[in-house]
């Protein structure tokens, strides 16, 4: 059957990434978090002290990028400059900067043509906020998902404790509230529905129910590149 692009793209803690993942394994396609990718370099500069009002500094900083992700006994992991990082991006001092840092026009278009390469054979399942708009407007699937606020609070507030990270659930709600608008309303980019992608809201939703509705929606836009 004739590989596609999925598109994933949705408010944060909402799923995406849990979908795509799932999604990616059951499919035997390559599975891109672009989230990570972000958070990659939100991490790179704070531990190198770059300031993102320092343009230069976030320019000559791109240069020395590298991120890739690799799939091992612990789930997909993203790596920078080699080394393993997929747990210090996901703290909250990480989350905090995030946003900002994506909405750079100069780190999106660094990022964007990265990923642009890794989808270039498709077979390729990808998430974030600009995929279905930006990266792949061309994606034959492109996926939207959703979910309320204060379902997306508690998930993202037991996924931190999980990991060891002591926080207040209203520090992590004022957190996603934040991005949510920075990511909705930066000009470059801005995170919104594509107009030709499928809703789905997880809200009541298991993880096993979102995946099929997902993989029903794949089978059927293979199907359709045969025809």
């Amino acid at each position: 059957m004739k590989k596609i692009i999925i598109a994933i793209d949705g408010f944060s803690s909402c799923g995406k990434s849990t979908l795509a993942k799932a999604l990616a394994k059951a499919l035997n396609y390559g599975f891109v978090d672009s989230g990570a990718m972000y958070r990659a370099v939100t991490l790179y500069l704070l531990e190198h002290k770059i300031s993102i009002q320092d343009l230069r500094g976030v320019e000559k900083a791109l240069a020395s990028i590298q991120i890739r992700f690799q799939a091992g006994a612990k789930g997909n992991r993203t790596y920078l400059n080699g080394q393993d990082v997929e747990d210090k991006i996901r703290t909250m001092e990480v989350s905090e900067k995030v946003s900002p840092v994506a909405a750079i026009p100069i780190v999106r278009r660094a990022m964007v043509r990265q990923q642009q390469e890794m989808g270039a054979e498709k077979g390729i399942v990808m998430d974030g906020r600009d995929i279905g708009t930006v990266v792949f407007p061309e994606a034959e699937l492109k996926i939207f998902v959703t979910a309320a606020p204060a379902v997306r609070a508690q998930r993202r507030f037991l996924e931190l404790q999980r990991k060891g990270h002591t926080v207040a659930i209203e520090e992590v709600r004022k957190n996603l509230e934040e991005r949510d608008h920075i990511d909705s309303t930066r000009a470059d980019s801005p995170l919104r529905q594509a107009e030709d992608a499928l809703v789905l809201d997880n809200t009541k939703l298991t993880p096993d129910q979102q995946l099929q509705v997902a993989l029903d929606w794949a089978n059927e836009r293979m199907e359709a590149q045969v025809l």
